[in-house]
């Protein structure tokens, strides 16, 4: 699977949320400044030639919807962050979150949780 940029990224998000949309509609929904809409249908065409995205005709313009769902896509990061970052290890990602501070016990209390609900 491909890799998203950013702009690509802040459109599917838009996406998943509504499940589907017309390029308006994905731009109501993003922060101020708004982009221009020929920006943001470019973005869209080309999260289609990533096959991220399809589309069905409504009257004269196009509806959009996601292909790829958004926990096949998290997953997918997450995979590349670990491999990438951390060597394949997720205990040194956890390590090097208890490290920074971006990480207390509570929040690995229930990491451990989960990891014991999964196991069982």
């Amino acid at each position: 699977m491909k890799q998203l940029t950013k702009a690509e990224e802040e459109i599917m998000q838009i996406l998943w949320d509504l499940n589907e949309a017309n390029v308006a509609s994905v731009i109501e929904q993003m922060p101020e400044p708004k982009p221009a809409y020929n920006t943001v249908s470019t973005i869209i065409r080309i999260l289609e030639s990533k096959e991220f995205v399809g589309h069905r005709k409504k009257g004269k313009g196009y509806i959009y919807f996601p292909v790829v769902d958004k926990e096949t896509y998290s997953d997918q990061s997450m995979d590349k962050l670990v491999e990438g970052y951390f060597n394949g290890s997720f205990k040194s990602m956890v390590s090097f979150f208890m490290k920074k501070n971006k990480m207390d016990t509570k929040d690995l209390e229930a990491i451990l949780k989960e990891i014991n609900k999964k196991e069982e």
